[in-house]
């Protein structure tokens, strides 16, 4: 995480672009008086819009805790050795 003032950001926006697009830096922008920004690259701002979409959705934290649940009590389909995926899902899935 990095951190600039308005005018260091200012001066040098493309650096600061860069790092938060090619090395997936944040970037917080303080302006005084506990007031600011964050930069983030759209990637990271999407997984965040996501992450609380899923949290907001009680049918889907329900599900996840069932899933955490089950896991504990050792509920769970466990692929065999050297099984590939597709063959382990085939299985799984297979409702015939």
């Amino acid at each position: 995480m990095r951190t600039a003032n308005y005018t260091d950001l200012r001066n040098n926006l493309k650096s600061y672009i860069d790092s938060v697009i090619n090395d997936s830096e944040t970037v917080i922008v303080n302006r005084g008086g506990g007031a600011g920004i964050v930069l983030m690259s759209l990637e990271e701002y999407n997984a965040i819009k996501e992450m609380e979409y899923i949290l907001s959705s009680h049918e889907t934290m329900e599900a996840v805790r069932k899933g955490e649940d089950d896991i504990k009590k050792g509920n769970v389909i466990s692929r065999k050795n050297g099984e590939s995926l597709s063959d382990f899902l085939e299985r799984v899935l297979c409702t015939g």
